[in-house]
């Protein structure tokens, strides 16, 4: 007989509460213990609901107090990108019926875990989406702890695609290769070779075997990561191949380009390189040869990137301020660009693409981050930009204030991110990592020694990192960890991460320098 049916046949009986607690049977009794340990249990997560909803006004109220800061538009982004933001980090409708929630705002992680174990949203587990937007609440803003501090400026660093390794370049011909599960250490040291002014860039194959880095000069040199070599000098200890962007030349003084930008395929196969000449260039690994030369802006190609796993598009970004996007698929009929982006009033200083071959991201020398939709783009590749009719140099000279707040007249971004600076160096920005926190932020280095982080949809400045006394040129989020690692021209490499080490920071000791572009 079941409970119910137990029940209801005592309660026809008629009878008394004590004929009805000896008749209740053992198993009886262990179900009403298990009911009553489930009350308990919710009951106790409804004491500690004001405590929850404190908090989560505390939190509230100091990121409203960042964003009033901030320059960051209060008008939320009315566009596709916003509706699939906030697919790939809210969380599931049924996580938000364990408890009613007084404001619009994250759910804390208390309910969703309450939720998951009532099978609210009848899978039994977190979705991608659930776990996104539990991480994301976490920053990583605490800190720093100092990885290492070199005696010139670090230029680029970059997490490798599962986040177990760290590369950094310096100007000094130094990179190095952190391994970041044992703690930090020193897995590979390499001394660049054929160095002109600084190491520009550098890219970690998907595989993890191979490092690609560049230099002012039209040689890309090639690194076996694998190899069981902890000091890597080039040619001395062990080869690293060059691999020609231009015809042969024997005479180091007669290189005519350099290459800002460099990155590898997702398939590991190809190279995508821009360069000083105005073009761009795709390497072949495999063969060993050029496949692809575009001449392709008017100016320096600051930035360039493979769109998506692909590999058809390929977007550019220069200091004529343009960005491109470029077809290979139809490059051999019509031997053009796409589409262009018109937006910036200055040049580019980074792209990042978001990897889905739609969105991207660009950095400029006006101050601002623009996002993107090469749908969007425009069809006249034969647009020039207007000269500014002011004098100006990002290198050594502030942004003029009578231009800070004017917009192109033919903007065709989505969306506008002010608040950092980009002055001096080519700063880097990027999306945030999909796996962790759905894309739903941007961030960036910045030349007033600091890394912002702004929201995708709202624009809003959630978070600045200073500690650095000297400009951020590039900062990368661990793919999975709340964990991101800044690089700057006082040649130190600084670990944010959430909660943090609780360890005090090692003081930096500001030293002059020379500035140069790069």
């Amino acid at each position: 007989m079941t409970l119910a049916a137990t029940l209801k046949a005592l309660t026809n009986r008629h009878h008394s509460l004590s004929n009805i607690s000896s008749i209740l049977s053992n198993k009886i009794q262990i179900y009403f213990q298990l009911i009553l340990e489930e009350l308990l249990g919710f009951f106790s997560i409804l004491r500690s609901r004001r405590f929850l909803d404190a908090c989560e006004s505390s939190r509230r109220d100091g990121i409203q107090h960042i964003d009033q800061r901030g320059d960051g538009g209060t008008s939320s982004l009315d566009h596709e990108i916003s509706q699939l933001t906030k697919i790939r980090s809210q969380p599931h409708d049924g996580m938000t019926q364990l408890l009613p929630r007084k404001a619009k705002g994250p759910v804390s992680p208390i309910k969703m875990l309450a939720a998951r174990e009532g099978n609210y949203t009848g899978r039994g587990r977190f979705s991608s989406s659930d776990c996104c937007h539990l991480l994301s609440r976490y920053l990583p803003t605490k800190g720093p702890s100092v990885v290492d501090q070199m005696r010139s400026c670090a230029y680029v660093s970059q997490f490798s695609a599962d986040g177990s390794l760290f590369v950094a370049g310096f100007q000094e011909s130094h990179i190095r290769i952190y391994n970041v599960d044992q703690g930090w250490k020193i897995q590979k040291d390499i001394r660049a070779k054929s160095l002109r002014w600084t190491i520009t860039d550098t890219s970690l194959s998907p595989d993890q075997r191979f490092l690609v880095y560049s230099s002012i000069s039209p040689i890309v040199h090639i690194v076996d990561v694998g190899s069981g070599m902890k000091q890597s000098v080039a040619n001395v200890t062990e080869v690293h191949e060059g691999l020609e962007f231009s015809s042969l030349t024997d005479d180091y003084d007669d290189y005519t380009f350099g290459i800002f930008s460099v990155k590898f395929s997702t398939d590991g196969r190809e190279l995508v390189a821009g360069s000083s000449d105005d073009s761009i260039y795709v390497y072949d690994l495999e063969a060993r040869r050029l496949s692809l030369q575009i001449p392709a802006h008017k100016s320096d190609v600051n930035a360039v990137c493979f769109a998506d796993e692909t590999g058809h598009l390929i977007y550019s970004g220069s200091d004529d301020s343009l960005c491109k996007v470029w077809d290979r698929r139809c490059f051999g009929t019509r031997g053009q660009a796409a589409g262009i982006l018109i937006g910036h009033l200055e040049g580019i200083t980074y792209i990042d693409t978001r990897g889905d071959g739609r969105y991207l991201i660009s950095n400029g020398k006006d101050q601002a981050i623009k996002l993107w939709d090469i749908r969007k783009m425009s069809s006249n590749i034969n647009y020039s930009p207007r000269p500014r009719s002011y004098d100006w140099d990002y290198r050594w000279m502030d942004y003029p204030e009578h231009v800070r707040n004017k917009r192109h007249p033919h903007d065709l971004s989505l969306s506008t991110y002010k608040g950092h600076s980009v002055l001096r160096t080519l700063i880097r920005c990027y999306f945030s990592p999909a796996h962790s926190t759905g894309q739903k932020f941007i961030y960036t280095g910045s030349s007033d020694s600091s890394v912002y982080i702004y929201d995708v949809v709202s624009g809003a400045q959630v978070a600045r990192l200073d500690y650095h006394q000297e400009p951020v040129r590039d900062c990368n989020w661990h793919p999975y960890h709340p964990m991101l690692v800044s690089s700057a021209w006082d040649g130190i490499i600084a670990n944010w991460e959430f909660p943090g080490t609780g360890t005090s920071p090692l003081p930096v000791k500001p030293r002059a320098r020379r500035w140069r572009r790069s």
